[in-house]
């Protein structure tokens, strides 16, 4: 049975922002962005570590440390800050975060998508990588992702320390949101039906609200920022140094509901520490 996002049948943008992921479990709210390195933040949950997830078929070491991923991408542009932090809240200075998510229309560099659109081999668009700052901070210029079949709308992320990958993980958007996007903004409009929110999206579940992205708009930019809480002596177990083949996507979602990027991957060897580097 296909869930509503949310229950009003008109929806403007700035009313979107107002309402976070709503799915069959209630309201989830965003985690705090930005941790207070100096103090604790009292009844916030900033320095938990992340949940890890799987990576999904899509992972492209692609070498290249960006700020800027869009490669001229049509969408509405996003900034996306992250921040990565122990347990006790503090920085990590230098952490190696790769990010990669799908474009308006729920391609992959380098793979296939949805409606029958191939991206060609080689292809990076949407896939960047940036070394964490004095405060463990990064920030990627991108556009808001899509979504395809099986999934709710997300980015991926990898965090690396000292050539060791230490966790894999997801990043999770507000469902009204999207919705009114993918509905009313030209380059994500289609005429595929939308098959899944955050509410009933396995791996969304799996994240919990420690994955949600906090979302405001500016002038001409949306803001996402969210904290990476890791532990720095673990040792990533979802999808090291696996995937499909560029030009390859795997069909349809396993049982479940959960969509391609639930399938996972396998391999014993993850990516060096600086992309390029063997």
């Amino acid at each position: 049975m296909t869930q509503t996002p949310f229950p009003t049948p008109v929806l403007t943008r700035r009313h979107a922002l107002t309402l976070l992921a709503v799915g069959a479990s209630g309201v989830m709210m965003p985690r705090l962005a930005y941790a207070d390195t100096s103090a604790l933040i009292p009844g916030a949950d900033v320095c938990a570590l992340t949940p890890e997830v799987t990576e999904g078929p899509y992972y492209l070491d692609t070498g290249m440390i960006r700020s800027d991923i869009t490669e001229g991408k049509p969408g509405l542009a996003l900034s996306l800050r992250l921040q990565v932090v122990d347990a006790a809240c503090q920085p990590i200075e230098g952490a190696r975060v790769d990010l990669w998510h799908c474009d308006a229309q729920g391609v992959y560099s380098s793979f296939g998508g949805d409606s029958g659109q191939t991206s060609a081999e080689g292809e990076t668009f949407l896939r960047g990588t940036q070394m964490a700052d004095a405060q463990g901070l990064v920030q990627f210029q991108t556009i808001y992702p899509g979504w395809y079949r099986g999934r709710t709308t997300h980015m991926h992320f990898k965090v690396w320390l000292d050539e060791t990958q230490v966790l894999t993980g997801q990043i999770f958007f507000p469902d009204a949101l999207s919705q009114y996007l993918y509905e009313n903004v030209e380059p994500y409009q289609r005429d595929a039906t939308r098959d899944t929110y955050n509410g009933n999206d396995g791996i969304a579940q799996q994240a919990t609200r420690a994955s949600y992205a906090a979302l405001t708009e500016g002038a001409e930019t949306y803001l996402a920022q969210m904290i990476i809480g890791v532990d720095p002596m673990a040792v990533s177990s979802a999808g090291m140094g696996g995937g499909a083949r560029p030009g390859e996507r795997p069909d349809g979602p396993p049982p479940g509901g959960m969509g391609p990027d639930g399938m996972g991957s396998s391999g014993t060897a993850g990516s060096p520490y600086l992309p390029g580097d063997a």
